[in-house]
């Protein structure tokens, strides 16, 4: 199943849901030790609910650029699959280009895109406009 960010007609792919969801792991595992939506309350958890709202997009660019800093000091070897069963790994293991040097650039989307430069585009986009941003499965 396809997910991707909706920003009132336009459109912003992400890939599979599994690789949302990891990305998600991910960063409550290294960034928020383990508690889920701890430091990065808009993102983490009011778009893993399905939006984030216009006027909390300021917060939520600044949540990413954050997360985006720190995710740098981790190399791809740590990416957490999924948080409820850390024993899961990523389909294609560790056999990943040489471009991802470590967990910020780790993410990519269906279209060969740096997911968190997506994302920002998708919230630059939202902020521009003055609509929310949404998390929709296809």
């Amino acid at each position: 199943m396809a997910v991707g960010f909706q920003v009132q007609f336009y459109w912003y792919e992400i890939g599979h849901g599994d690789f949302l969801y990891s990305f998600f792991s991910t960063v409550a595992y290294h960034l928020e030790g383990n508690q889920w939506g701890s430091r990065f309350p808009v993102i983490m958890n009011e778009l893993y609910q399905g939006n984030i709202n216009w006027e909390d997009v300021d917060i939520a660019i600044e949540e990413l650029n954050t997360m985006k800093k720190e995710l740098q000091a981790f190399t791809p070897d740590k990416v957490i699959w999924d948080i409820k069963d850390l024993s899961k790994q990523s389909p294609w293991g560790n056999n990943i280009s040489e471009d991802i040097t470590d967990l910020s650039n780790y993410f990519v989307t269906s279209d060969g895109e740096d997911f968190m430069a997506v994302f920002l585009h998708a919230l630059e986009k939202a902020k521009e406009v003055g609509v929310d941003i949404e998390l929709v499965s296809m």
